[in-house]
């Protein structure tokens, strides 16, 4: 998995299973984010994925 592949993943779950309405297992979206640090991105490089997904960008 690449830098770039990981950010989309890691917003993606974050949209889907974080936020203070998480119902599903919140590891997934840690464990998401955790793997796109790890490969250099930034909170900030993943918050804007987030936004560009939601069509915000």
């Amino acid at each position: 998995m690449n830098k770039q592949t990981a950010i989309e993943t890691a917003a993606r779950e974050v949209l889907a299973h974080g936020g203070p309405d998480a119902l599903t297992d919140p590891h997934i979206a840690t464990e998401a984010m955790g793997r796109a640090l790890g490969l250099g991105a930034t909170h900030d490089d993943i918050r804007a994925e987030m936004a560009r997904q939601r069509g915000n960008l």
